[in-house]
């Protein structure tokens, strides 16, 4: 229904303002021309309102005037707005193709790239849209889904000493860093899997748990978080779970139903690797807190040797250090003091691809190798402290072995043993394993064909090294990568 407006007066207009209006004759104003619904309708009938209103001094009958402005009613008119009318449709006019522009703005914006945080989780800046990196327990969340750039986080720097500080500003070494990324970011994933497992490790450890379990819980939670595959990514070498009087080298063989007690101290000794890039960490578990001031002296002793380490510096003058703190200490054990002893014979070592033990060695008593450590180098720094002599001896079972890279043939009497042999290479390389390690892919009756290899020279063993019974010993150990520009402590967590 269209409303009619009432009929408007007649308007007197100033002899000064009058002009003719002149009207196409062929205008039909009975019959006016429907409204067209356009995107500037408003703007249109506005205007067509304003240009009536200037005629409004020619004389038109009362029929022709009421057609007009039902005309003017039905395209969103009043003659009693007027101007003010017009300024409002204006208004709403440039606001709509305000609005229009700022539409078409947006559609050209490029969609914004994901961030990457500087723990290495991915977030689109929606706060519900990051990676989270929370670890399940136990671990079985593989440590490369928490960091999909595959960039995985520094370790610990420390700059050089004295006169190599000059490093940290380098051009050039920084130009030689940047070759040598890949193998640096193997080295920090196997670093973060050795975080991760170790940290639920020491959680769940608890008395009353067999050795095997306990290797289990360890050896699993690699394979799961650094995706084991085959020679490329895995254990570098077994979970040494030494205790008490034993310091090194000892892992529960098949059968093995020791069982870890209260008053026992534990060391736990991880090996993970990368594409052949090792890292080598230690820690040392307690239930007993009388023991915490033996586990206190020998961390400091590393983190003493860890700082005096750096490019040039000689080996002997680091093992000066870490005996210097190690054997300031004392501790009170059952109501008996005791000082705490560097251990001869067991020492730190550079680490080469596929190779945990390489050719230099760092002691950690005064006096011995007097060679310097260079750059490039990746060394792991391990003290090892004990209340009793301070000297170790072979005891018990064997159970690390490691193909010998420094023998490429000798005679075999057995069949077997060359079966073995080619097993071994195949799925171990030169990294160390265990009899626990041939049973998993399937070896059975190896024990004859094992002891041919160690006797021809190309199978190592290493059998468990301990001090006197009755005394205790501690470990304590951290990778480090000697780079050009500075030192990174590869292992170095918020744990130890």
């Amino acid at each position: 229904m269209i409303k009619m407006t009432p009929k408007p007066k007649e308007l007197v207009i100033p002899d000064n303002l009058k002009y003719e209006a002149k009207v196409d004759p062929s205008l039909d104003l009975a019959t006016p021309e429907p409204v067209r619904k356009t995107k500037n309708k408003k703007k249109s009938a506005a205007f067509g309102a304003s240009t009536l209103q200037t005629s409004a001094g020619e004389d038109t009958d009362d029929a022709a005037a009421d057609v007009v402005l039902a005309t003017i009613s039905v395209a969103g008119t009043n003659d009693r707005q007027g101007g003010e009318e017009v300024r409002e449709d204006e208004k709403e006019n440039a606001a709509g193709v305000e609005s229009e522009a700022v539409k078409q703005k947006k559609k050209k914006k490029k969609p914004k790239k994901k961030a990457v945080a500087a723990d290495g989780s991915v977030t689109t800046g929606v706060p519900s849209e990051k990676v989270s990196t929370a670890q399940t327990e136990p671990p079985t969340i593989p440590v490369a889904k928490f960091f999909p750039n595959n960039v995985f986080p520094e370790g610990e720097l420390h700059e050089y000493k004295d006169d190599n500080t000059y490093r940290t500003t380098s051009e050039e070494l920084r130009a030689l860093e940047r070759m040598s990324f890949d193998q640096y970011n193997d080295l920090r994933k196997a670093a973060e899997v050795h975080r991760q497992v170790r940290a639920y490790a020491k959680k769940a450890i608890k008395p009353g748990m067999s050795m095997i379990e306990i290797a289990d819980l360890i050896e699993n939670g690699v394979r799961t978080l650094i995706e084991e595959k085959g020679l490329e990514a895995g254990i570098a070498f077994p979970t040494g779970l030494s205790r008490n009087h034993i310091a090194a080298h000892y892992t529960p063989n098949p059968g093995d139903k020791t069982v870890l007690e209260y008053d026992d101290v534990l060391k736990v000794d991880i090996g993970t690797h990368v594409h052949g890039r090792i890292i080598d960490s230690a820690m040392t578990l307690s239930f007993n807190p009388q023991y915490d001031p033996l586990l206190e002296a020998v961390k400091a002793a590393t983190n003493a040797g860890i700082k005096e380490a750096g490019i040039d510096v000689r080996l002997r003058d680091v093992g000066a250090t870490i005996q210097e703190v190690m054997e300031s200490y004392e501790v009170e054990i059952n109501g008996k003091t005791y000082q705490v002893k560097a251990i001869r014979g067991l020492q730190g070592h550079s680490i080469g691809p596929y190779q945990v033990h390489a050719d230099k060695q760092v002691p950690i008593t005064r006096g011995g190798n007097a060679q310097k450590m260079e750059e490039g180098e990746l060394y792991a720094i391990e003290t090892f402290g004990s209340t009793g002599k301070g000297m170790v001896h072979d005891s018990g079972e064997c159970s690390h072995f490691a193909r010998n890279p420094d023998v490429q043939f000798a005679p075999l009497r057995l069949p077997r043993a060359k079966q073995l042999l080619h097993t071994i290479e195949k799925n171990f390389g030169t990294l160390a394993w265990c009899p626990r390690y041939l049973e998993r892919i399937g070896e059975e009756r190896y024990l004859m064909a094992l002891t041919n290899l160690v006797n021809a020279g190309l199978v190592n063993d290493y059998p468990p090294l301990a001090d006197i019974k009755g005394s205790y010993t501690s470990q304590w150990e951290h990778s480090i990568l000697l780079r050009p520009t500075c030192k990174e402590v590869l292992s170095r967590g918020d744990d130890y």
